[in-house]
């Protein structure tokens, strides 16, 4: 069953300039995952656009074929690298899976 797998994120920027740079940087990088991991059906980054400041700034929805792909996933060397590109430009992160029925 498929896997749906969303990741919510605030973003560093000590200026709306430098946080829409960092959000940007953020979406480029996991956009750049598209084919690169077995198993991801789907990939989508969003943007918040509504500025309420209860808000997240990104969210990552994806769609896994299974759990097991999750999991792979978490230890790929591309979503490393990713993690690792990002550094501590993360302020705060929020995450759900669930099966899809």
């Amino acid at each position: 069953m498929p896997i749906k797998h969303i990741v919510m994120w605030n973003v560093r920027g000590e200026s709306p300039v430098k946080k829409a740079e960092a959000v940007e940087f953020l979406r480029s990088r996991f956009e750049g995952l598209h084919g690169l991991i077995p198993g991801l059906l789907h990939l989508e980054v969003g943007v918040d656009s509504s500025g309420v400041d209860y808000a997240c700034d990104v969210v990552l929805y994806s769609v896994f074929d299974t759990l097991e792909s999750l999991a792979a996933y978490a230890t790929h060397p591309a979503h490393l690298r990713v993690r690792d590109e990002l550094g501590d430009m993360r302020i705060s992160r929020h995450q759900v899976d669930y099966v899809v029925s």
